[in-house]
């Protein structure tokens, strides 16, 4: 296990260094009773933002090139297969089990560390209406949601604010082998600081000094038989 989680911490703390030189701002969505920093009325039917229900599509976690596939790690029977993130004999172990018979690379701990950067990653594009950034990481439904909304931000001449304070827990609530497709749902417990400002420059939305709690479940999904390592989003809801 030890190895893998070493490709996965390389790859994504790479992934990690080109994000910092192409994003400056970063958005998020938030829950309690103030307005939700995505706004749903920014989205044409059918989509949804980070943070508030929206669509299904797909959204990319780039990996290594996988080439051989990892021999087999020896588990000592008296440890359970996957330690803390699932006991014995539950549905998320026996879903890690099915998932690792068809992807022997699959590690949750490396997986929670990938998934945690794609996360900040696709909120950091969204805020920044960096539509490069997010066709590179989202499905062409998704995209196209994603960037309905941020043209309707622009047509409407507001900017968004937003400070990423951090992810204060993610993990994994479920897991499958659907066929050929492995699927992983995260939830995500952050922190953001966000307001959208008008043409003037006044707040219509959010507040600037304000921290807001922002609970997101999201689903990833990859094609274990696919030469292509890379995960997408799936689906996206607002957690309780």
């Amino acid at each position: 296990m030890t190895n893998v989680f070493d490709i996965y911490t390389i790859i994504f703390l790479a992934l990690a260094v080109f994000i910092f030189f192409r994003l400056r701002s970063v958005l998020g969505t938030k829950t309690g009773s103030e307005q939700d920093p995505f706004r749903p009325r920014d989205l044409p039917p059918g989509a949804r933002p980070p943070g508030a229900p929206g669509p299904q599509g797909g959204e990319v976690i780039p990996l290594p090139n996988r080439g051989p596939a990892p021999a087999p790690v020896a588990v000592d029977p008296a440890e359970p297969r996957w330690g803390a993130f699932a006991a014995p004999g539950t549905p998320l172990a026996r879903g890690f089990d099915g998932i690792a018979s068809r992807d022997p690379s699959f590690e949750p701990g490396g997986f929670i560390g990938g998934a945690k950067a794609a996360y900040e990653m696709i909120v950091l594009a969204f805020a920044s209406g960096d539509r490069r950034m997010l066709r590179d990481l989202l499905a062409k439904d998704v995209f196209d949601g994603f960037e309905a909304a941020i043209r309707d931000r622009e047509t409407r001449g507001e900017q968004v604010e937003t400070r990423f304070v951090g992810i204060e827990r993610a993990e994994i609530v479920d897991a499958q082998l659907r066929g050929d497709q492995a699927q992983v749902t995260m939830k995500f417990v952050s922190q953001l600081v966000t307001a959208t400002r008008d043409r003037s420059g006044t707040v219509v939305d959010g507040s600037p000094d304000k921290v807001v709690d922002v609970t997101d479940v999201w689903t990833f999904a990859r094609n274990v038989t696919d030469r292509d390592p890379n995960w997408r989003l799936i689906a996206t809801e607002a957690g309780g």
